[in-house]
């Protein structure tokens, strides 16, 4: 039986419109013009437009390739230093996934339930720490890493077959020169680092009291105190892994050096607002020593002494040949000069071998030390 549109609409519930607009879609399209159509504007305004999509997912491969971050943050950075509109992280996150680029991972304890310690100023503190490299024939090499706990400006990173306590001291007295002396350390209890659990003291332990630098370690088997540099760990490998391997330490080092540029420079860091490590090392006054010591102002002469246990130093372009005598042959020392006389210390047992005062007219100091052993009055 055939109903009226009328009939039909009283019998089914609908209303005589409502089925007129059906009838209308039949005769138009037949029974698929029936199927319910999408609500979805044809063209939305507000959508990323396709080249800054494009770039995204060009940003993405590149600075993977690089080994480099490559978060929807850090992308977004990128895009604002290439001068265009960025949209938004999120945004960034859901087209890296529409294109299969994000690979899902499990969920991590949140960042706010960190506790984080950063230092206020540059050189409040500056962390070390030691790590393994493989060289292109596999042979297991070191990397020596200074970092600015403020700012996470890399300092200084240098490879070396086994890094040792000479390692240590040698390059933070260059970092020093450089930068300025920190107000402290932070390191774990690596026999590089301290001896104090061998029932002694170190060289760089003898060091740091001579420039006012306090030195702080890490709990035993606590490495979330250094966790900045264990941290900075992964960034830096994941960058070598990302080229060819060196195949000396000298091209290790090369790659080195050409990180700490890329990592300082070029690399937003997100604790630090999206800006570099030496942005922000450099934006704010550093930190000194506070101890009387380091107030005054001296010259630091890493050294071992000779055959005969002399050295030599050189003064306003002349050399000044300082002797400790004999039995002091072959010894470590620190030759700490200021204006008027020079201390020579031997770095295995913190012992004053000898005090020269300055005489620039003359080529050899005498020794000055009346009490071998023992601090002349003048640098209690």
């Amino acid at each position: 039986m055939q109903l009226s549109v009328t009939g039909a609409a009283a019998e089914y519930g609908y209303s005589r419109r409502q089925l007129h607009r059906l009838l209308a879609l039949y005769r138009e399209g037949g029974l698929d013009a029936l199927e319910p159509r999408s609500r979805r504007p044809r063209t939305n305004p507000a959508a990323t437009p396709p080249v800054i999509r494009e770039r995204v997912i060009a940003l993405r491969t590149w600075l993977t390739a690089n080994g480099s971050d490559a978060g929807p943050v850090t992308i977004r950075w990128h895009l604002e230093q290439e001068g265009l509109n960025p949209p938004a992280a999120a945004t960034i996150s859901r087209i890296l996934q529409q294109a299969g680029l994000i690979t899902p991972e499990p969920r991590k304890r949140p960042r706010s339930s960190y506790v984080r310690f950063q230092a206020a100023q540059p050189n409040e503190t500056w962390q070390s720490d030691v790590t393994h490299w493989r060289l292109a024939d596999g042979a297991d090499v070191e990397v020596l890493n200074w970092l600015d706990d403020h700012s996470r400006y890399l300092l200084g990173c240098v490879g070396r077959q086994a890094v040792s306590g000479d390692d240590v001291v040698s390059v933070f007295l260059e970092l020093v020169d450089e930068h300025g002396a920190p107000a402290s350390t932070l390191t774990d209890n690596g026999r590089i680092y301290t001896a104090r659990f061998g029932g002694g003291r170190n060289a760089f332990e003898y060091l740091l009291p001579i420039l006012g630098v306090r030195q702080k370690n890490g709990s035993p088997g606590h490495p979330q105190t250094q966790g900045k540099i264990e941290r900075f760990h992964q960034t830096q490998k994941r960058w070598l892994a990302a080229r060819p391997a060196a195949a000396s330490l000298p091209d290790l080092q090369r790659q080195l050096n050409e990180f700490r540029e890329h990592y300082n420079e070029h690399r937003p860091h997100r604790a630090l607002d999206r800006n570099t490590p030496g942005h922000a090392y450099r934006a704010t006054p550093k930190a000194v020593p506070a101890a009387e010591r380091a107030q005054q102002h001296y010259r630091i002469r890493y050294d071992r002494l000779d055959s005969t246990g002399a050295m030599t130093l050189r003064r306003a372009g002349r050399m000044h040949h300082l002797a400790t005598g004999r039995t002091n042959a072959r010894k470590r020392v620190l030759a700490l000069a200021d204006d008027h006389q020079v201390l020579i210390t031997d770095l295995e047992t913190g012992e004053i071998l000898s005090t020269h005062l300055i005489e620039p007219d003359k080529g050899y100091w005498r020794n000055q030390n009346k009490e071998p052993g023992r601090w002349p009055s003048s640098q209690k």
